[in-house]
């Protein structure tokens, strides 16, 4: 595919095209059916009946080449197979059109289509999410990311002989999209930010080289989604629906898991849900462990930005658009490249830890900051399990105090990880919160001493409760089964009597938690703000 071809519409094509749509929603009203139009700026959708029927738009913008009917019937059939993955009873097949354009038939039994369509059982469309951000909320997000991270566990890994994945093929349609925007009229108009940003991309790119290479070498450049947005997720009486991949263009979606979650991370912040931007994010990256990925996340969430920023331009050309959208779409166009903008500003990071016994509400109050405070949180029970599943460390005893994974031994390892985790995220940018008991002033001190050695703000977030609450509270979590801390009564009992108070110094550097007590946020800040000005 080649990303800097200038964008080419075939005006015949595009009125047969048109002819045919036409046409079709005319004999289907005429038998008493309602039919709806949906217009993209690559496909004409129909919606008849229980069924929608979707037609590639005769184009050939570089990156997408839908010029001839064969190349259409592949991408239908390729559309077809690629979604299945993720919405099997959805996507039911590729169909033909025939008979003459003025009196076309779907799935007709000639042997010389003139056409041909992906057909979709049909969902309620108060059902999508970029249209009802209503819908959106913490459990659909918590859903989403459960369902992203088992397709990315699941699907194809490129290999070296397939080709896919190299620094250089990635960020060639980075570069494309730059080109497609001044190519298409309205580059003139934000060439300051298009400068800004494609520099900025570009020196990125160079700084990254290395770990891009390592991503592909390691396995994470998979056949992805592609085109992971609001506006191809839906919920349809319950059931979560993420449609429509990309299957024009190989390279699009042999991409970076990280791309993906970049993309509909930004597309939250674009909605201006930034809470549940970043509820996907720490719920993601605790089911996958990809703590790596993050030092593209930012890189990617720009990238992601303008494909929407070109999508929009494309379509700000196209004559079907109705005078009416094109003052809207002007104006998400310059939003797009503001919010990409605002990916390049880089903040200053701080690592925040957690001091408290099981059971004392780490977990739940930590949970509810990084929502709130842009964070990535590290968890030391997800870890400490995950770190037990690469080992297979099948020999370790069933109970957690006995040859189990609550041992000095296996605490120590669990901490060291932590550690390297954390150095790995500071290195990216990002605010630490790691979630452990952190009993002891060695471990304290080893975290201390890392954010003291790049010199960014560090604080204990000290959570304290009753005994009894705490034992009350282990006893609900082992009765619901669903947490991933296995300590029991028996680990709280040893933590009671390892448990190592904060120092003086360390005092001055808590914020307590305590039952009835959540410091808000802005205490937080302040606090960082304060820690901040000392350096």
């Amino acid at each position: 595919m080649d990303y800097t071809h200038p964008p080419a519409i075939m005006p015949n094509a595009l009125s047969f095209h048109n002819r045919l749509i036409d046409n079709l929603a005319r004999s289907h009203r005429e038998r008493g059916e309602k039919v709806e139009i949906i217009q993209t700026h690559i496909s004409t959708v129909l919606l008849i009946g229980a069924f929608a029927y979707k037609l590639k738009k005769p184009l050939n913008l570089g990156f997408l080449d839908f010029s001839t009917l064969e190349q259409r019937c592949f991408c239908c059939k390729e559309e077809v197979r690629l979604n299945a993955r993720l919405a099997p009873d959805i996507y039911l097949g590729t169909v033909a059109i025939n008979g003459p354009v003025d009196a076309p038939k779907i799935d007709g039994k000639t042997t010389s289509p003139i056409e041909y369509a992906v057909k979709m059982r049909r969902f309620i469309q108060a059902g999508l999410l970029a249209d009802h951000v209503e819908l959106l909320g913490g459990e659909l997000i918590d859903s989403i990311a459960q369902r992203l991270a088992e397709f990315h566990a699941g699907i194809d890994r490129s290999t070296p002989t397939l080709g896919y994945g190299t620094p250089q093929k990635l960020f060639l349609p980075m570069q494309g999209n730059f080109f497609h925007i001044r190519k298409l009229g309205v580059g003139d108009v934000f060439s300051l930010s298009l400068g800004r940003l494609e520099c900025w991309s570009r020196k990125q790119h160079q700084a990254l080289l290395a770990v891009e290479t390592s991503r592909m070498e390691t396995g994470f450049i998979r056949e992805c989604h592609g085109d992971l947005h609001l506006g191809n997720i839906a919920v349809d009486d319950g059931r979560l629906i993420i449609f429509d991949g990309i299957e024009f263009n190989p390279q699009l979606r042999w991409i970076d898991t990280i791309s993906e979650l970049a993309f509909l991370s930004m597309d939250l912040d674009k909605k201006g849900r930034p809470e549940l931007a970043q509820r996907l994010l720490n719920g993601y990256l605790e089911l996958t462990g990809d703590y790596e990925g993050l030092r593209l996340l930012r890189f990617y969430q720009v990238y992601r930005a303008m494909i929407r920023a070109k999508v929009i331009a494309i379509r700000l050309q196209q004559d079907d658009l109705p005078a009416c959208q094109y003052e809207h779409l002007h104006l998400e166009l310059m939003a797009y490249l503001a919010l990409a903008e605002s990916y390049t500003v880089a903040g200053t990071p701080a690592l925040l830890i957690t001091h408290g016994l099981s059971g004392s509400g780490k977990s739940h109050g930590t949970g509810e900051l990084i929502q709130k405070l842009p964070a990535v949180r590290i968890r030391s029970d997800v870890e400490r399990k995950r770190l037990v599943s690469q080992a297979g460390c099948s020999d370790l005893g069933s109970k957690p105090l006995e040859g189990g994974y609550y041992t000095r031994a296996f605490s120590e390892k669990t901490y060291h990880r932590l550690l390297e985790l954390a150095g790995v995220l500071l290195e990216a940018g990002f605010t630490v919160v790691v979630d452990a008991t952190f009993l002891s002033l060695v471990h304290r001190t080893r975290f201390q001493q890392l954010a003291a050695g790049r010199g960014i703000p560090f604080l204990i977030l000290e959570f304290q409760a009753p005994v009894n609450v705490m034992r009350k509270r282990i006893r609900h979590r082992f009765r619901q089964g669903q947490d991933a801390s296995d300590a029991d009564l028996q680990v709280l009992e040893a933590q009671i009597g390892a448990c190592q108070p904060l120092t003086a110094a360390e005092q001055t550097r808590a914020i307590r938690f305590t039952p009835g007590h959540t410091p808000e946020v802005g205490a937080v800040l302040k606090k960082l703000d304060t820690e901040l000005a000392t350096k």
